[in-house]
């Protein structure tokens, strides 16, 4: 066993008592674990301040010096210390509120010290509260930090001397008894082309660095690492599926596919949806499953290229299975397929919670016995009496709304166990082009990043309360026009829990500026039935309604070509993909489409930067890329909580170089050496086990 596998309460300063608070507030188990806690910060000490040139807009500063006069006055728990700290250009107050009894006795007169922290003005002279205090020690060299590092810690930890402060000490002390032990990991050839320093400086430099540009250096190295073994993950499970599961092989092109393309398509192909489906089509010949991911902004197409691969597997004897998360999104889906396959051979059913159960019996029966040749349906369709004679090919939509337990029920519906079907999963939610290689790089991921031609880029305003009375005025002239309009209030959090006052406030409003019956107003929110809520939407979808009042259930699968006006309320509220989700519900027909983004006088700094970026842009792909640095990937994903993106050093907003070039060598290792087995690997081996054990699967598709 290696020394880095020491439990942590054996660590010089730590104990049992400490031990179990480390393994509860921060998973620091062993010696590992707390050398792999990193800074989040740090703060630049190679300057000291001389006292008599601080000032108290300072933010950080840095004395040296000696102590003088010390007073304390008041009694517990409203006591005071004060200390003089004494330089050569004048001298400042340190001052402490609490823990005097502990602190006093620890003061040396005729000690140069180092006071760190920020400085206040009181009484006419500058001081520090409760500052980092420390002795001036010119002879420690290896651990003496230029840039302090600061630590996360939490409030019990605290309590426990583990501030900042505290962790640091149990860093030095660990990395005394430990130096020595950290062995390196990654090849000579990868050290040599990627100007690596090594292993043990890295660990060194992160925690207590010489300089600016060693820590650089230290962190870009752990960061690639961090990054490269993720990727040997993500990409030995690719490669383990493709030898593991061989796929139907659809090797005709026939009548079905031809005769959609020469007199069913409703438009000439983009040059994006063209590539797309030729990497569709060499998948599906290939003798390997596929598991392809495929992106589009909102409508790009993705749904003309979902159907054209439907075709091919329908033309080499298999069926299709369409899965979407709504019922709202599967019916639109269902209508959507039947206008485009019109006069074709090609059965088609919808099969969701509500279908009645006389229905529901002749489409499993048909379903059974390869009469049904493609099946639209919600999580109905992963029902265990749902039974396929021949699935081939299964296509999900907004594939983040499911699981991997239920992506997986679809692969058993397979009559041949050792040939799942065909995935094709598609998103109009663009991914980050870091995100998709670290949460999705076990699949091939192909982008329609074109519109198709005819398409008007929707106008983007943003308007705050006072000009709402001008927004009415432009619904009025829509709606003379024969359009529809979409007003949207924001959920509090996912869990449905809305802002119900001001959906229904807004809503009166909204009745009041535009009554009955000259306009008819229909209103869905989460708290509805859900018949209620289908009947509500069905008069909206139906154009029965001019305007639909909603909260974001509508952001996904409503599809009414003749809304031309999205206003967002509260637009501040929103996140960048979800506010460009919510804009894409327009613009679906040939007339020119507005989204109004509504918000308050008062904005702060990122809120009037996400207006500004979607007022700038319609391009999706830069607003994903705009949102996980504004956000965060947890957020823009919602894997905050589950572990999935919990990095330890690594950023996926920022670090995109260092992940492809470690994408790049991961994918290198694997081609020359599947198993880790060569004398050359074994570090690589030994490390790439412990991060098994000790990491989530970031292969969470297939």
């Amino acid at each position: 066993m290696s020394l880095l596998d020491t439990s942590i309460e054996f660590l010089k300063g730590v104990g049992p008592k400490r031990a179990e608070l480390l393994n509860k507030e921060l998973g620091i188990f062993n010696y590992r674990g707390l050398l792999e806690y990193y800074p989040f910060r740090y703060v630049d000490k190679t300057q000291y301040h001389k006292s008599n040139a601080i000032s108290p807009e300072d933010a950080l500063i840095q004395v040296k010096g000696k102590l003088g006069k010390i007073q304390i006055s008041g009694r517990p728990p409203k006591q005071r210390m004060v200390a003089e700290f004494i330089d050569d250009s004048g001298s400042i107050d340190l001052v402490w509120f609490k823990g005097i009894r502990f602190i006093k006795p620890t003061l040396k007169p005729d000690t140069e010290y180092v006071a760190f922290g920020r400085p206040n003005f009181f009484n006419g002279r500058i001081n520090i509260a409760h500052p980092d205090l420390a002795e001036f020690n010119a002879e420690e060299e290896m651990l003496n930090a230029k840039l302090q590092p600061i630590y996360s810690t939490t409030e019990k930890l605290s309590g426990r001397g583990m501030n900042s402060k505290g962790i640091e000490r149990l860093q030095k002390t660990l990395l005394v008894d430990v130096f020595k032990e950290i062995q390196e990991i990654l090849p000579a050839d990868q050290i040599e082309k990627w100007h690596l320093i090594s292993r043990r400086k890295s660990f060194k430099e992160v925690h207590f660095p010489e300089s600016p540009e060693l820590l650089q250096k230290a962190r870009w190295r752990l960061k690639y690492e961090e990054f490269f073994f993720i990727q040997l993950q993500v990409l030995r499970t690719q490669m383990a599926n493709k030898a593991k599961f061989k796929g139907f092989v659809f090797d005709l092109i026939g009548d079905k596919f031809n005769t959609f393309f020469k007199h069913n398509l409703p438009f000439e192909l983009t040059g994006a949806q063209k590539r797309v489906l030729k990497e569709i089509r060499f998948d599906l010949r290939s003798g390997t499953q596929m598991n392809r991911l495929l992106q589009g902004d909102v409508g790009s197409g993705k749904t003309i290229v979902a159907l054209m691969s439907a075709l091919m597997a329908i033309d080499n004897g298999f069926q299709v299975a369409l899965l979407a998360p709504t019922s709202i999104l599967s019916y639109q889906h269902f209508e959507g397929l039947q206008e485009l396959l019109v006069g074709l051979p090609v059965r088609i059913k919808l099969l969701t919670g509500n279908t009645k159960t006389k229905e529901r019996r002749e489409l499993l029966r048909d379903l059974a016995e390869g009469e049904l040749e493609i099946l639209v349906g919600t999580h109905a369709l992963l029902e265990d009496r749902v039974v396929f004679k021949n699935l081939g090919l299964a296509i999900i939509d907004e594939q983040h709304r499911f699981g991997v337990a239920q992506r997986s029920r679809l692969w058993a519906k397979s009559a041949e166990p050792t040939s799942p079907p065909h995935m094709l999963v598609m998103t109009a939610t663009p991914i980050p082009r870091t995100l998709a290689m670290t949460l999705y790089g076990d699949l091939d991921v192909s982008v329609i990043d074109e519109l198709p031609p005819g398409r008007k880029a929707i106008k983007t305003i943003h308007k705050t309360d006072a000009g709402r009375l001008a927004v009415f005025g432009s619904m009025r002239k829509e709606i003379a026009k024969g359009r529809q309009v979409y007003l949207v209030y924001p959920l509090i959090n996912e869990s449905e829990q809305l802002d119900y006052k001001d959906l229904m406030d807004g809503y009166e409003s909204i009745a009041r500026a535009f009554p009955n019956p000259e306009y008819q107003v229909a209103i869905v929110h989460g708290k509805m039935k859900p018949a209620d809520k289908d009947y509500e939407m069905e008069r909206f979808v139906s154009g029965q309604a001019q305007i639909l009042v909603a909260t974001t259930v509508i952001e996904v699968g409503v599809n009414v070509p003749n809304a031309s006006v999205m206003i967002i309320e509260s637009a501040e509220r929103f996140g960048l993909s979800q506010l460009h989700q919510l804009r894409g519900r327009v613009g679906r027909g040939a007339e020119q489409s507005f989204c109004i983004l509504m918000t308050g006088n008062k904005l702060s700094n990122e809120g009037k930067k996400r207006m500004e970026i979607m007022v700038r842009t319609n391009d999706g792909f830069e607003i994903a890329e705009e949102d996980l640095r504004l956000r965060g990937p947890g957020d823009l994903m919602g894997t905050q909580q589950s572990g999935l993106l919990d990095l330890k050093i690594a950023d996926l907003a920022k670090d995109n170089q260092i992940l492809v070039a470690a994408r790049e060598e991961a994918l290198q290792v694997l081609n020359n050496d599947p198993n880790l087995a060569k004398p050359e690997h074994s570090q690589i081996n030994l490390q790439f086990r412990r991060f098994l054990k000790e990491r989530p699967n970031w292969s969470r598709i297939s």
